[in-house]
């Protein structure tokens, strides 16, 4: 079965949950820029977590679907329709064949993560069905949705239906399902840096807000604001860096890491948004304020249990239902 993208939008893409395994081949992770909400999503239409589904960003998208499939989507605050209905964040909705779902411009954040029962059926590129966009591989035939284009859908499972009616319902909780903010404040750990800035920077880092610039992207967020600098000029080697990694560079500007972001760098990593709060991130679109706010990484790793021991007992709820 197919599904028929009408319009792709702004930008849209096939994501799972990464390509995990080849970051020493210099490949970077990619996926969903908010993989618990695609988790989420999966969920609500009955499909294992890590199917890959669709990344929208600031809206436009319109589809089609060749026969009857259940969809979910978890992200920023978008006008979604199912032909003339509205269909909120975190609910399953039964489509019929031949019916339009439109995704309008949000009115906060940018992203969304869409889930269709059965899955998108587009081949593995180093395990993973995600397209990495810089590289051209992987995806819907290694480049974003277009117009016109016509996606491969698995069969649905018997127990994949909607028992509640059009919408259900039931749905996921609001925290996990809307994740943009007006005013977000990101929770980080001290990077392996941090103590190469001075007191009175770390303190403009954790206290003052920062705006997004227009030059961001699935690569990472650069941001403008209270200028960041180091105690000295000293030339680092290349390490390591993963999603939500806050590197400075000579600039003083700050650059925060996303999905798709490189494996190495080389610029001062003054701190790290925890786990929780990498969805948060994904939503930071040009003209946003955004704070950091220091946790430990104690808390990091509280906060990141608590929420995978709630997902379990979701799992468990949606269990009761028939999808």
């Amino acid at each position: 079965m197919k599904m028929l993208v009408a319009r792709a939008g702004f930008l849209t893409s096939v994501q799972d949950l990464g390509r995990t395994g080849y970051r020493q081949f210099g490949v970077s992770l990619g996926g969903a820029l908010d993989a618990f909400a695609l988790r989420v999503a999966n969920l609500l239409v009955g499909n294992e977590e890590s199917a890959a589904g669709l990344e929208i960003t600031l809206g436009g998208l319109q589809l089609r679907f060749a026969d009857k499939r259940i969809v979910a989507w978890c992200g920023g605050e978008f006008d979604v329709r199912v032909g003339s209905t509205s269909l909120p964040a975190g609910h399953a909705a039964l489509m019929n064949a031949g019916e339009e779902l439109k995704f309008n411009h949000p009115r906060i954040g940018c992203r969304c993560w869409l889930a269709i029962s059965g899955r998108i059926d587009v081949p593995k590129v180093l395990g993973s069905r995600s397209i990495d966009l810089r590289a051209g591989f992987g995806g819907f035939e290694g480049h974003p949705l277009r117009d016109g284009d016509s996606l491969p859908l698995l069969n649905l499972r018997r127990s994949q239906t909607v028992a509640t009616g059009r919408i259900s319902s039931w749905s996921a909780p609001e925290p996990w399902s809307q994740t943009a903010s007006p005013n977000p404040i990101l929770q980080v750990v001290r990077g392996a840096d941090w103590d190469r800035f001075d007191l009175s920077t770390l303190q403009r880092f954790t206290s003052e807000s920062f705006a997004v610039s227009p030059d961001s992207d699935r690569m990472g967020v650069r941001l403008d604001g209270p200028e960041l600098r180091r105690d000295n000029d000293v030339d680092l080697i290349s390490e390591a860096v993963a999603p939500g990694t806050i590197q400075v560079p000579s600039s003083g500007k700050p650059i925060l890491l996303l999905g798709d972001c490189q494996t190495i760098g080389g610029y001062p990593k003054i701190a790290h948004v925890i786990t929780v709060d990498l969805g948060i991130a994904a939503q930071l679109r040009a003209g946003d304020h955004v704070r950091f706010s220091e946790v430990s990484l104690a808390d990091a790793h509280r906060l990141l249990l608590e929420r995978e021991s709630e997902l379990k007992r979701f799992r468990i709820g949606l269990s009761l239902h028939a999808v």
